[in-house]
């Protein structure tokens, strides 16, 4: 172990033991997350070093890093660092993830997932260490690590509970950012402990001095410590200030030559400089150069700042070494303390220092493999605007740099234009980057601005066509439809528009048409017009584009076979691309929405695992659009609980629930939609008010919002009628008949229960008017399918017609949707018991019973048995129906059990997902149910408990 990590640790025994304690447990499978919290100095680092002896002699993976006090943190560096993430690692899955990191590059077209991408990977890759042997990860000084890190960090701890994983977090008082008070937040919990460092007792002290000075200290050393009030960096700064100064005797005791001493420094940066005197002059410019460069910093990148060769400065380094400045950092060096490097930095005069950042950035951006952020993150902290290097640099790493640090780009190009910028192709090539980093990053409304400014001076076709677009998205996604389409209009009406891009144009302007206004006519005309377009220039993205605007327009029209044959249209054009994974994504759930529409469900699952593949292959983590797809199609097939892991596995955060600009808000009206429904059909009454308040609270606005509230609508329509209001149910539903032009609303998925509540309240109009809506949705699909079962139920129950209903019931039956094929037997039921067929009523409603019951859908249950008693029919005594378990291995739902059947096998959770075609998050989300289900807290236990329960069935394929 480094010299980093063994500083002797006193008057910390208590502490240690609670982390000693975490680390057997850890040994014993069960994983958890502990915080540190502590002022500078007080003994975080050493505590940890302390902790990670015992988890290395536990026989445990200890991984360790540092975040670095910088103005804007890398995005994920400090987990890089931690799990040492480097292109030329002997470790395969390490190499792949830096060589993945390093070459991605911002998507111009689309909002980038490169991110979220490599985070998934970096979460997978602790998956496998924790499959080895348990692991434990100790990160200090979080308050300075980025968002995305942070992020990470709150994924992990909820892998904890699951996972042989132990993860150890320290942190300063102040500042703490919000992200890291959400992080906080969310580790809150009985899987969570909390060490609060506070200062050393005098006993501790005692000791400390001792150590230091090598000799019980005398009084008078004893109360010159105290000035450091039992901080224990401040007391062994002092005190080693004292014995490198000769002012202490050690005879018998460690005593200061002068007991009423005066001069001896009162002040821990005062102690800093006074150990910084006892390095040479040219030890000390080394290190005010190394100062520079951070926290951790490259042995040439020193050297190339010293204008010097690695040899000259060696002996240097080994000085600084051997004064206790720098220590070994693995490849690198780095401070021993952020305050040491902090005293060097501050040491230097501040005109001095700004321009020494500026030469810094022009002397890395010479070293052959140094990332572009490290230059960024010198002219950052240069502060100086015009420079004429920079801004070339800018234009020729923007792209780069927005892919790994945004906001330092952003901020940089910020800078450089608020300065003003003469050359009018310069300012709007500035612009250019500037805006289409600021869509990624969701700063609309700044974005349109420099897009603007962009577009009015450039004097590239193919320039301005890419604004256009930039522009175009910007302004759609901040809320603006109609601007959105006016921008494209204008764009499409310049001559000099480059082929490529005016099909983009086009396709985009076809989406907008559909989705903003419902002009269908129109859409159909322009993405006609993109799709010429594209294949004749073989514009991949284009075509692709293209056909998922007539995909949507068919749908609308209920032309579902017209519409599949436009996604494997598009799937076969971006798969011979090899590109465009976002679209791709899209255009696979596009297919699953379609199949469900031909009453395909088993193909529909189908298509769902490809989808679920495809971003396995790729390490994508679009885990929002995976899970809400999956989640909608889970729910017709009656897998509610299934459902609902699905729903609890996705970050419920608008930005991350998107379908990457091609489809904006639709997702989280989805989420609560769904949940809510589910709430209802279960009567859980909090749970359901609490979604429905989520859902509604933003008003739909566009076509394609209304087209994703269906959910909510009848939720909110359920609800009502649950309390007691069949009136007020009927007109929650209400809106679904008023279905607008292009808008591709389902509306037969939910007219059956419109007719029967408008049975309930005598409105035989109403239900009339929803069975002629339900009828029109029929005769448009090309073949029948789910529209043509729902009119023959609507009709059956309007007109009651037995036979009518039958129909729906065989083709639920056949199609294997049992959701509906429950709804549908209930209203058999109805119609057979007014017709007085008492036998097969009673026969009709067990099996909706049993179907309802399946689903825990309590509440259907009890309106149908209200239902049926009215005509003085009773389910039938026999028994009372079961209810599966609360608690234990009964109440495993099936997926849950071949989950934990896997575990048992010793499957990591990436392992799990890809096997059952789930995506990570959701695979977490299924063991956190199991372990809760089983009272238990780590895979070991649930491992155990499978082998006790079904030993046969444990997979041994491994």
């Amino acid at each position: 172990m480094s010299s980093r990590w063994t500083i002797h640790l006193v008057g910390r025994e208590a502490e240690l033991a609670v982390l000693s304690d975490s680390v057997a447990q850890l040994r014993a499978g069960t994983g958890g997350v502990v915080l540190i919290e502590g002022e500078p100095g007080i003994g975080k680092s050493s505590l940890l070093a302390a902790a990670a002896a015992v988890g290395q002699e536990s026989g445990c993976t200890v991984l360790r890093g540092t975040a670095d006090q910088v103005a804007h943190p890398l995005p994920l560096r400090l987990l890089f660092d931690c799990l040492e993430i480097a292109q030329h690692t002997p470790h395969p899955r390490r190499a792949e993830i830096a060589r993945f990191a390093h070459a991605r590059r911002p998507d111009v077209f689309l909002k980038s997932a490169a991110h979220a991408a490599v985070a998934e990977m970096l979460i997978n890759l602790v998956d496998e260490l924790c499959a080895g042997s348990p692991t434990v990860m100790m990160l200090d000084d979080v308050q300075w690590a980025d968002d995305a890190s942070l992020d990470v960090c709150r994924r992990l701890a909820q892998a904890a509970v699951h996972l042989p994983l132990l993860l150890v977090l320290s942190f300063r008082p102040v500042p703490q950012e919000p992200g890291l008070r959400r992080l906080r937040a969310a580790l809150r919990g009985p899987g969570t402990k909390e060490i609060s460092l506070g200062p050393l007792g005098p006993d501790a002290v005692l000791d400390l001095v001792s150590d230091v000075a090598g000799a019980q200290p005398g009084p008078a050393l004893v109360e010159f410590a105290a000035q450091a009030s039992g901080n224990p960096l401040y007391v062994r700064e002092l005190v080693e200030s004292l014995v490198r100064e000769g002012v202490v005797t050690v005879d018998g005791h460690a005593e200061l030559r002068d007991t009423s001493l005066s001069s001896v420094p009162r002040s821990l940066a005062a102690a800093l400089d006074s150990r910084l005197s006892f390095v040479g002059d040219s030890a000390l410019g080394m290190l005010r150069a190394a100062a520079l460069l951070g926290g951790e910093f490259a042995v040439t990148e020193v050297a190339v700042l010293l204008g010097r060769s690695i040899f000259e400065i060696a002996a240097d380094l080994q000085e600084a070494a051997a004064a206790g400045i720098l220590v070994d950092a693995g490849q690198r060096m780095g401070f021993r303390h952020p305050l040491i490097r902090q005293a060097l930095y501050d040491g230097i005069p501040t005109a001095l220092r700004l321009a020494l950042h500026r030469d810094a950035a022009r002397a890395l951006d010479g070293i052959g493999g140094v990332e572009p952020q490290r230059v960024a993150q010198q002219l950052l902290a240069a502060g100086l605007a015009g420079d004429r290097w920079t801004r070339r640099w800018l234009a020729d790493t923007a792209p780069v740099l927005a892919a790994r640090a945004p906001h330092i780009a952003a901020e940089l190009l910020r800078r450089e234009l608020d300065h003003g910028v003469a050359d009018e192709s310069e300012r709007a090539a500035l612009s250019m980057a500037l805006a289409q980093i600021l869509v990624g990053t969701g700063e609309h409304e700044e974005a349109a601005l420099h897009a603007r400014q962009a577009l009015a001076g450039s004097t590239e076709p193919a320039d301005r066509g890419r604004m256009y677009w930039v522009l175009a998205r910007a302004l759609v996604s901040g809320g603006d439809n109609d601007a959105a389409v006016v921008t494209l209009r204008q764009a499409l009406e310049r001559p000099d528009l480059p082929d490529a891009w005016r099909s983009r144009l086009l396709a985009s302007l076809a989406m907008f048409q559909r989705a903003g206004s419902g002009a269908l006519e129109a859409a159909e005309v322009t993405a006609r017009q993109a799709l010429e377009i594209g294949e004749s220039t073989g514009d991949a993205f284009a075509t692709a584009y293209a056909l998922t605007d007539l995909w949507a327009n068919h749908s609308v029209q209920r032309r579902h076979l017209s519409a599949l044959e436009c996604v494997d249209r598009a799937l076969g054009t971006l798969n011979s691309a090899g590109d465009h994974a976002d679209l791709r994504a899209y255009v696979l759930h596009a297919r699953i929405f379609t199949l469900q529409n031909l009453s395909r469900w088993s193909d529909a699952e189908g298509a769902l695992g490809e989808a679920r593949r495809f971003l396995l292959d790729n390490d994508r983590a679009d885990d929002a659009m995976s899970s809400v797809t999956a989640a909608v199609l889970m729910y017709w097939l009656g897998r509610w609980d299934d459902t609902l892991a699905e729903l609890d596995s996705v970050d419920q955060s608008v930005s991350a629930m998107t379908y990457r600009g091609l489809r904006e808000r639709g997702p989280v009206w989805l989420w609560h939609g769904v949940a809510a429904l589910i709430a209802v059909r279960r009567d859980e009454r909090a749970k359901a008010g609490a979604h429905l308040r989520a859902g509604l609270r933003q008003p739909p606005v566009t076509v394609a919002d209304r087209e994703n509230t269906d959910f909510l609508l009848c939720a909110r329509a359920l609800a009502a009628e649950q309390s007691g209001d069949p009136q007020q149910a009927l007109a929650h539903l209400s809106p679904l008949l008023d279905r607008r032009p292009g808008e591709m609303t389902l509306i037969h998925q939910w007219l059956p229960a419109f007719v029967r509540l408008s049975l309930a309240v005598d409105d035989r109009s109403a239900g009339a008017a929803a069975l002629e809506a339900c009828r029109a949705e029929a005769a448009a699909e090309q073949v029948p399918a789910r529209a043509t079962a729902a009119a023959d139920w609507c009709a059956g129950l309007h007109e009651g017609d037995p036979a009518l209903l039958r129909s729906a019931v065989d083709h639920y039956r056949a199609a294997g949707v049992p959701v509906e094929l429950a709804g549908a037997l209930e209203d058999l039921a109805v119609v057979l018991a007014d017709r007085g067929s008492t036998a097969e009523c009673k026969a009709v409603l067990a099996e909706a019973v049993d179907l309802y019951s399946g689903f825990g859908a309590v509440w259907d249950v009890r309106r149908a048995e209200a239902r049926l008693r009215e005509y003085g029919i009773r389910c039938g005594v026999r028994g009372a129906r079961a209810k599966r378990a609360a608690h234990g291995w009964d109440a495993l739902t099936p997926t849950e059990r071949k989950i934990a059947l896997l575990v048992a096998a010793g499957r990591s959770t990436a392992e799990i997902a890809q096997s059952m075609f789930l995506t990570r998050r959701t695979t977490q989300t299924h063991i956190s149910h199991i372990l809760a289900k089983l009272g238990m807290r780590s895979r070991v236990e649930i491992a155990r408990e499978a082998f006790n329960r079904d030993p046969g069935a444990i997979p041994t394929d491994l």
